[in-house]
């Protein structure tokens, strides 16, 4: 589809500067630029990319002025946050290019399960028994929605997702490619033989509103009740979420983290990649955990923490470059040590002269 800078300001509150009516029908980098797309500018340090871009609108900063002359075939919608409004297009460009609907064949749906006529089932998926699609919801190719499970509306399930029997996925998440929701939680019991046993795992996973999870991440379903992801939870690729826990509306999970069992993580919080969170911890509101740490003890309200066992970070920083320089007050420390026993020696020598 095309867009003319006319209907693009308008849709995003801005001001044409140039052609009202030049159209353009896809986005690009500001490098990448060529006739008929679109792109931006919010980081100053690429302005004179401007200068020699070939987009055709480009979306700046109200106050931009610039300082050589533009491109003449370049129109410039200038609007309040270009970077925000930008978002505000890819959505929009995303929207239209998975605008699908209808059950694609071949896939299966038990004639139980419940689709909306607005929902969208891809080739090779299968909805399972009592499962609930909401309008709006798009389910593409190979995905398996199990027994009983819920899909909300507006949720966009990518090629290869698995949501579990009786999950719960609330209204306007994203579950990307290879996701799995609701596998069993690791729990294992030993016998009088030391054999392990497995406990079954009879709870569910719920992801609240506007949720996200990356793809190849893991969210275990619970033993008994649920593990849950409350609204706006964002979760990187790779992540493994153990039974029963928590995570609090809008923290931000990174890469590779892994979070054991019955954790309990606040709101507003930001972990970092590869950190590891041992199971039945509390972490506060709005604690931020740095990459590679190691959390092994309950985190305040407000908690900055850094290493592994984690700990303050200012702390951690100024324990740093004490063991960064080790090998060097080590050296220290060995040469101290000899010229003492040298003045030992030379002492005792003396006292028998």
């Amino acid at each position: 589809m095309q867009f003319s800078a006319a209907q693009i300001a308008e849709l995003l509150e801005g001001e044409v500067d140039g052609d009202a009516q030049v159209l353009v029908n896809d986005l690009a980098k500001i490098e990448e630029g060529k006739p008929g797309t679109l792109t931006f500018l919010a980081n100053p340090k690429y302005t004179d990319l401007l200068y020699s871009t070939g987009a055709s609108i480009a979306v700046v900063a109200r106050d931009f002025q610039p300082t050589q002359p533009l491109p003449k075939r370049l129109t410039l919608i200038r609007v309040g946050d270009p970077r925000a409004c930008f978002s505000r297009l890819l959505k929009m460009n995303e929207g239209l290019v998975s605008d699908k609907r209808g059950i694609e064949q071949p896939s299966f749906v038990s004639p139980k399960a419940k689709v909306a006529a607005g929902a969208y089932i891809g080739a090779f998926s299968y909805i399972g028994e009592g499962a609930v699609i909401e309008e709006g919801a798009k389910i593409f190719p190979h995905c398996t929605v199990g027994d009983d499970a819920r899909i909300g509306k507006g949720t966009v399930l990518h090629a290869n997702v698995t949501v579990y029997h009786r999950c719960i996925v609330g209204a306007n998440c994203v579950v990307h490619s290879g996701a799995v929701i609701g596998a069993d939680g690791y729990g294992f019991t030993a016998n009088a033989a030391g054999e392990q046993e497995k406990m079954p795992q009879v709870g569910n996973v719920i992801l609240e509103d506007n949720v996200e999870i990356g793809a190849n991440t893991t969210v275990d379903r619970a033993t008994l009740g649920h593990t849950i992801i409350r609204k706006g939870a964002k979760l990187d690729n790779l992540i493994q979420v153990g039974h029963n826990v928590e995570i609090g509306a809008h923290t931000l999970v990174v890469a590779q983290t892994g979070i054991a069992g019955s954790t309990r993580i606040g709101d507003h919080c930001v972990i970092g990649g590869q950190v590891g969170i041992v199971g039945h911890l509390h972490i506060g509101n709005r604690v931020k955990v740095a990459a590679q740490s190691g959390v092994s003890v309950n985190l305040p309200d407000d908690a900055v923490v850094q290493g592994s066992p984690a700990y303050a970070i200012g702390d951690y920083k100024r324990s740093y470059v004490l063991f960064r320089n080790l090998p060097e007050i080590t050296q220290q420390l060995d040469q101290l040590k000899k010229e003492l026993d040298n003045l030992k020696a030379t002492g005792r020598t003396g006292a028998q002269g």
